[in-house]
């Protein structure tokens, strides 16, 4: 069995795996219609010239470089050669805002940015020449960077066909040890100002290995094929879609966005796929659509495979269920999984809570689904479902390797290891709120089964306590309501209140269904109006709240003015509902409920 070796940092994995694949592709990127490649010694070549590049535009070990990129095979090469040349990565969302880009600026102080194009540039520039601190500037791609002044700028390109570099040499400068910093990741923000996460080289370095035993030993350790979609400026990307390739010699392939993504997978053929839950329901949603417009016949396997999926995770099918599951492998299964691509290995799920149906319903079909459990401050991977140790929907499985975990006598989750960061950047006081006597305070709430596997049971901040101090974990809620076929998203509120109430955020195909339906024209701006049309959505809150305790009941709700986006602050680059943004827009309306 292959074993990872042990690194003293993450460029000196980057360039093992480089001198062992030689010209094996690495770095998959779409020009046009076809996919070219960028091999492992070429990759290598220039980390080297980009690293003697930024030494030559005057930077020194230990500054910070903020990089600013959509999923690309720059990002990652200038990740390594940033870490290369002693530097700290700092990765920020293309989503940010001028202000989010000006407080990340001004908190890292950051002596240069990268930036990919002239789109992302217009937003940060403004914030670069705000803050005063970045005196180098450089772009992936040719753009106008105006006139020059306090700033220099120079081109990717260029700036690595000036300094030409040799791969061994850049590896026998990088003499930083696993203490040091390799990157500080800014959390995304779900309740206030994003805080830097000071990830060293050995935390990442732990996650690696961690995940490759996992990949080793209950998969096989192979030729590798990931398809990176994630923000790589997320930690779960960083780590799980970029380095965790680099330690198995994988091939990355980016995905050229989400509208993209399904004929990505199918082209591209990945073994390991990085998701996040809200994904996976989506693509729920459009498998049992896609599968009901086949007809009864076909939706009637698709509903034999989950029932017998279920009873096959709760503990295996019957004798008597067998000629079905046989029918089931040889008809329907076989399709699903040409969908993604035919050699799926694991669809690893992290970043925030799966509910345990979605797992359940990909798992039936087929696909090995593992639910994980992290966050930032844990580099990000804290623990995993794996088959050895037998999966279940309701955890999150057993931690990594070398990672000790224990619980609270208040029920919180600790973790302690290498894998936990050093603080955060120029916060003390929050350093200290979260690390104690070197445990790490996740802020979760969790027990630990006989088997060593975690199962999260809430979130501490997340909770809402009612006005008879009753704990309500939202995100079950929530989950379970987006689950149906009439609701997008949703977040429910209720803290100090008597009942629970929702924000819902309607499906779009199923309102143009609902509308084609009643044999009338939608008009987004009134649709909500229509007593006919909230009596459709109350069913099927009143569905969900049957499988509710009286507590968790959704009583009331109202309808979003907009699909919570990225873009209007409402969700996080991972998805995940921003509930101060959510309270604020809707608070008022919210509070209104409980006096109708």
């Amino acid at each position: 069995m292959r074993q990872l070796e042990q690194f003293p940092n993450l460029v000196a994995m980057f360039f093992t795996r480089a001198r062992e694949m030689g010209d094996a592709p690495f770095l998959w990127h779409k020009e046009g219609k076809a996919w070219q490649s960028i091999s492992w010694a070429e990759a290598a070549r220039q980390v080297a010239s980009l690293a003697e590049g930024l030494r030559a535009a005057g930077l020194v070990p230990g500054d910070r470089v903020m990089l600013v990129s959509e999923n690309r095979p720059e990002w990652c090469i200038s990740d390594l050669a940033i870490m290369a040349a002693g530097c700290v990565t700092v990765p920020t969302y293309t989503t940010n805002t001028e202000r989010d880009h000006l407080h990340i600026i001004d908190n890292s102080e950051s002596r240069a940015v990268i930036v990919s194009n002239a789109k992302l540039a217009k937003t940060l520039m403004p914030a670069v020449l705000h803050s005063g601190v970045p005196e180098v500037v450089i772009g992936i791609e040719p753009m106008r960077m105006g006139q020059p002044g306090r700033l220099a700028f120079y081109d990717w390109n260029m700036l690595i066909a000036d300094n030409p570099g040799d791969p061994a040499t850049a590896e026998s400068q990088a003499r930083f040890g696993r203490e040091d910093l390799a990157c500080i990741i800014y959390t995304s923000g779900t309740g206030g100002s994003p805080r830097g996460v000071m990830q060293h080289h050995g935390a990442i370095l732990h996650n690696v290995a961690g995940a490759t035993a996992i990949i080793a030993e209950d998969f096989g350790w192979d030729d590798e094929v990931f398809l990176s979609f994630l923000p790589l400026s997320h930690a779960y990307e960083h780590t799980g879609g970029q380095f965790l390739p680099i330690g198995l010699g994988a091939q990355i392939y980016y995905a050229e966005g989400l509208d993209k993504l399904a004929s990505n997978i199918e082209e591209t053929k990945p073994t390991i796929m990085v998701v996040v839950p809200r994904l996976f329901e989506v693509l729920r949603t459009r498998i049992t659509k896609a599968v009901e417009k086949q007809g009864r016949l076909q939706k009637f396997l698709l509903d034999r495979a989950v029932a017998l999926g279920l009873k096959s995770v709760d503990g295996g099918v019957a004798v008597w269920n067998q000629p079905m599951n046989l029918l089931l492998k040889a008809t329907l299964i076989p399709k699903v999984q040409a969908k993604f691509g035919g050699r799926l290995k694991a669809m690893v799920s992290g970043g925030a809570p799966l509910n345990p149906e979605v797992g359940a319903f990909f798992q039936a079909l087929g696909l090995t689904f593992l639910q994980g459990y992290g966050q930032t401050e844990a580099a990000p991977v804290i623990a995993c479902n794996r088959p050895a140790a037998g999966i279940r929907m309701d955890s999150v499985g057993p931690p990594l390797n070398d990672t000790e975990v224990r619980i609270a006598q208040d029920g919180e989750i600790l973790v302690r290891g290498e894998l936990v960061m050093h603080g955060y950047w120029r916060n003390d006081a929050e350093t200290r709120r979260v690390l104690r006597d070197g445990w790490l305070h996740t802020g979760d709430i969790g027990v630990i089964d006989a088997k060593g596997r975690i199962k999260i049971t809430d979130r501490k901040k997340d909770i809402i306590v009612n006005d008879k101090g009753e704990n309500i974990a939202p995100q079950k809620v929530e989950g379970m309501l987006t689950l149906q076929p009439e609701i997008g998203q949703a977040m429910i509120a209720g803290d100090r209140r008597p009942y629970m109430v929702a924000v819902l955020v309607p499906d779009p195909e199923w309102t143009a269904e609902w509308c084609e339906g009643q044999g009338s024209k939608c008009d987004p701006a009134t649709i909500g109006d229509n007593p006919a049309y909230r009596a459709a959505l109350g069913q099927a809150v009143d569905r969900v709240n049957r499988h509710l305790t009286v507590t968790e009941r959704v009583r009331r709700f109202i309808l979003a003015d907009e699909a919570f986006t990225i873009e209007n602050k409402q969700l996080t680059p991972s998805l995940k509902i921003r509930r101060h943004i959510l309270n604020e827009a809707y608070g008022e309306r919210l509070n209104a409920l409980y006096r109708a």
